[in-house]
């Protein structure tokens, strides 16, 4: 099994739900705060791998929900200056086993990756559940 270095929001029930997910399917999570981490574009930017600009954005974050910033509209380096300056931005988790690096938790792209334990049912496990319920959110703070 693998060792996932996963880069979290602490207290995100997504990031939560989605360590329990990797270790009953064996891995090692090692769990790191992404929201302290010491950033820069040329370490964050292979995360990201061919998604578009896009992607590479945390959709709860406020500036995102309120039009502020339209990820659309950026340019690579204006993204990564931007997650650097403001990480809640940062599409989560970051995750890393050896030299693979991914943004995100699609589960099929994980299952394939570094495999997870039989699931009967694939579940949405990005968007997150207080959002859905029209109350705060983890990705909110």
């Amino acid at each position: 099994m693998a060792t996932v270095t996963f880069y979290e929001k602490p207290g995100c029930i997504n990031n939560t739900r989605q360590k329990k997910l990797l270790v009953a399917a064996g891995h090692q999570v090692v769990a790191l705060n992404l929201l302290t981490e010491r950033w820069q574009p040329e370490r964050l930017r292979p995360f990201f791998g061919k998604l578009s600009v896009r992607n590479w954005f945390n959709n709860s974050a406020p500036a995102i929900k309120q039009g502020e910033i339209e990820p659309e509209n950026l340019t690579e380096q204006e993204a990564l200056a931007l997650m650097v300056n403001f990480p809640l931005l940062i599409r989560r988790p970051l995750m890393q086993v050896g030299d693979h690096l991914m943004a995100g938790f699609d589960q099929y792209e994980v299952d394939n990756w570094i495999g997870l334990k039989e699931t009967t049912s694939y579940q949405d496990m990005t968007s997150c559940p207080r959002a859905l319920a029209q109350s705060s959110c983890c990705g909110h703070e």
